[in-house]
């Protein structure tokens, strides 16, 4: 017998989540995920899982102006600070987009997306948008598929933001892994010793 496939319930604001204070500034920051990334780690990387078409997951098509669920491209990677997985993003483009509205996004390999997007003037983002993310929900599913390790039977905190260029849409959906809090620690012990 084959478990329901669950959906997220995103909002506007991140009290509606009731997210952990350590989590706060990483879900509502809206500096370059990568920058702030790097900022907390000695190495960063950007692992690449996939990069296909594939249907669009049922609580995305609208929000990149989609009738229905149908094929789009996608694009699923893993962000690492230190060899450790930190959080897995996912991003869709409708297939209606042109290579003149993402001239980049098919050939980003292990480069970040979150470089390119915010080192673009013709970008505009959009409104964060946030979710706990309940463990069948298609995006835990792959997190816990890309990770290997056992993510617990709790929901994870997700954030995502529409941007636009020219005709074209995009979205980026950012699920925060456990190691993040790890993150938080490491910076605060790094703090701590530079200022003796």
């Amino acid at each position: 017998m084959q478990c329901a496939v669950a959906s997220a319930k995103w909002v506007d604001h991140v009290n509606g989540v009731d997210a952990p204070d350590g989590l706060r500034h990483w879900l509502t920051d809206r500096v370059s995920l990568t920058k702030k990334l790097i900022a907390h780690s000695e190495s960063f990387r950007v692992q690449r899982l996939v990069q296909q078409r594939a249907v669009c997951p049922a609580d995305e098509y609208a929000m990149v102006e989609l009738a229905r669920r149908v094929c789009v491209q996608e694009r699923d990677v893993l962000l690492r600070c230190d060899g450790t997985p930190v959080v897995f993003a996912h991003t869709i483009v409708p297939l209606t987009a042109s290579a003149s509205d993402w001239p980049f996004f098919s050939s980003l390999g292990e480069r970040s997306l979150g470089t390119t997007l915010f080192g673009d003037p013709l970008v505009l983002r959009g409104a964060l948008q946030y979710a706990r993310l309940p463990v069948r929900h298609p995006l835990m599913v792959r997190a816990r598929a890309a990770v290997g390790v056992e993510l617990g039977s709790q929901a994870l905190f997700a954030r995502r933001c529409l941007f636009k260029r020219k005709n074209g849409v995009l979205l980026v959906t950012e699920v925060f892994l456990p190691a993040i809090f790890d993150l938080q620690s490491k910076r605060i012990i790094q703090r701590r010793q530079a200022f003796g």
